[in-house]
């Protein structure tokens, strides 16, 4: 009897660490299959557009708000299904020649991460467009099967008070904010 309490209590030890390890976790994004989508209303008519995500990786604690990693968009790969507004976009607002990609860095988070099933956490971080850091929250919905992870947000940019160029030009006027939703598909590890 002696010996298994001696056992048991060097065992506690090793059962709480790895159930600490088990509360950190990675979302490592597949690039191929996640995208930013942006919406521009204008006076005209509704731009829509896609952007390529270039990298991501999330490392996050469930037991306490801890949160790191980057989400890094390739700002040259926007689309909006018009050449010529999309040569503007990259040469005079998104200055891709100078600033090639656009950076999400999380830095904390509020809400519960479920270990599996879904989720809505709000993302407090660093979004840096034109080399400029903005504080930013983003209220993510999670869903987690298995190793599998989506992660999915809708939010705006005030971009023009953030320091890019409004496109508006004659009687063609744009909002100075742009909607986007975050879709993210990756794997989840320890």
């Amino acid at each position: 009897m002696k010996r298994f309490a001696v056992s048991l209590v060097l065992a506690l030890p090793l059962l709480f660490a790895s159930s600490a390890v088990a509360q950190r976790r990675a979302f490592t994004v597949n690039p191929n299959m996640s995208q930013v989508q942006m919406t521009l209303k204008t006076n005209h008519d509704v731009v829509h557009g896609t952007f390529h995500i270039q990298s991501g990786s999330i490392n996050y604690d469930r037991s306490a708000p801890k949160i790191s990693g980057s989400i890094v968009v390739a700002t040259g790969s926007g689309k909006t299904g018009n050449n010529s507004r999309d040569k503007k976009m990259d040469k005079y607002i998104l200055k891709v020649a100078q600033y090639a990609t656009v950076t999400f860095m999380p830095i904390g988070y509020t809400g519960t991460i479920a270990p599996t099933g879904d989720s809505t956490i709000q993302v407090s971080g660093i979004l840096t467009l034109l080399g400029t850091p903005n504080a930013i929250t983003i209220p993510i919905q999670i869903h987690m099967a298995g190793n599998d992870c989506t992660a999915k947000a809708h939010f705006a940019i005030p971009y023009v008070q953030w320091g890019l160029k409004n496109p508006s030009f004659m009687f063609f006027r744009a909002a100075n904010d742009v909607d986007l939703d975050l879709n993210l598909i990756g794997k989840l590890s320890e």
